[in-house]
């Protein structure tokens, strides 16, 4: 049997040091004194007080694991984050939450299902530090998914109002219900309550169970208005990428595991789904010649986008963890091992801090979808996941560690 890197004490420390690299470089100089986070620039500097939706709600998480993990301090930042999400973000006319703010009040002001899904796991992730304010938001932005977003049939959100709740557009996207599933498996760890995990449920059947796996496990993006499949879309190559992004396909192998495993593991077509997400990605979507995953395929599985983001490697991280921990088949450990390597000579800043957010074709950092450093999120995670259980969220593995 192929001995793990998981189960290394070295490799397992070695993990621990990149965790604990990333929140001293987000630590100190995020926080803004007039409410919420800055970005951060490429040394770590304040460059942006923008406050997005998603970056705030992201820090809250990430810091609120901090706390669980015995990390000093950083319960001052889930306090800090969690009253600019009520006080900064939350629109206390019209209900939801705005996408970006900054000192003189809304910049973008529309509501997107996207950063709603973050609202809610950082108030559950929230709630698992015990954080006052984390049942109120967590009851606010629940009945506003419910009210606005979610359309029962076929069981899944729809995307974005302006801030009266007016309709923006017809796009469906499923990068925005990806990412409710991860939050409503967060919910339902913190409340027990299970319509969280039916809904996560239902969104995974519609995209991966009806969608996905009509494509050959490659994960449809945009839909129009009666979720019919749009190939053609073109919008925010940041949010919403053109063709299909093998990044996503990762994502969603680790989050079918950890339903599986939520839901009593009664779904029996979650693993295999998850087992053939995985092996598509790296098939189709690793660059055989210089490493990495190209950031999108045009439905040909032709790289569109070619250059490489940290955070589809992070998330082959994780996905590679996860089926390791279920699946002895020694694949998935060398992917697991193969990732790893890329991540640490291309993209951990090893003179500087955090993760280079981009890579060019000759894989040196390149300034296009990012200026900075702007997120802690999706590279904390690759570094914690494999330390813990592959049954749940970390931040449920982590309390439950704690207790």
């Amino acid at each position: 049997m192929t001995a793990t890197w998981r189960n290394s004490p070295t490799h397992r420390q070695w993990l621990s040091a990149q965790a604990n690299s990333l929140f001293d470089f987000y630590q100190f100089e995020s926080i803004n004194p007039r409410g919420g986070f800055f970005e951060l620039s490429d040394d770590g500097r304040p460059i942006s007080d923008v406050r997005q939706l998603h970056a705030t709600t992201r820090m809250v998480h990430c810091f609120a694991m901090g706390h669980l993990r015995g990390r000093p301090g950083s319960d001052a930042l889930v306090d800090h984050g969690m009253n600019y999400i009520w006080n900064g973000h939350r629109d206390t006319k019209h209900g939801g939450y705005m996408w970006s703010v900054d000192d003189a009040g809304p910049k973008d002001d529309s509501k997107q299902a996207y950063g709603h899904a973050f609202v809610m796991l950082a108030a559950a992730s929230a709630k698992c530090v015990g954080h006052p304010l984390a049942d109120k938001v967590l009851a606010d932005v629940t009945e506003v998914i419910e009210r606005k977003f979610w359309e029962a049939i076929p069981g899944v959100t729809s995307e974005e109002y302006a801030r009266d709740w007016s309709r923006i557009s017809d796009y469906r996207g499923q990068n925005s219900n990806m990412h409710l599933t991860e939050a409503l498996m967060a919910a339902f760890e913190a409340t027990g309550e299970s319509e969280y995990l039916r809904k996560a449920e239902s969104i995974a059947s519609f995209i991966i169970g009806k969608h996905a796996a009509s494509l050959g496990y490659r994960v449809a993006e945009h839909f129009d208005a009666q979720w019919a499949l749009d190939n053609d879309y073109r919008g925010s190559e940041i949010f919403r990428p053109s063709g299909s992004t093998p990044g996503h396909w990762l994502e969603w192998s680790r989050l079918l595991m950890q339903l599986w495993e939520l839901g009593g593991r009664h779904l029996a077509w979650l693993p295999e789904a998850s087992t053939e997400l995985f092996r598509s990605s790296v098939t189709l979507g690793w660059d055989k010649e210089k490493g990495g995953f190209f950031y999108t395929l045009d439905w040909n599985n032709v790289p569109r986008l070619r250059q490489k983001l940290w955070w589809p490697s992070c998330e082959g991280i994780g996905a590679a963890a996860f089926l390791a921990a279920h699946d002895s088949d020694p694949f998935y450990e060398e992917w697991y091992r193969r990732i790893w390597g890329f991540c640490n000579n291309h993209f951990i800043d090893h003179r500087r801090g955090s993760w280079h957010h981009e890579l060019g074709e000759d894989l040196k950092p390149h300034r296009g979808f990012f200026t900075g450093k702007p997120d802690i999120y999706h590279a904390l995670q690759a570094c914690l996941i494999p330390l813990y259980p592959a049954t749940s969220s970390l931040t449920k593995a982590m309390l439950a560690q704690s207790q």
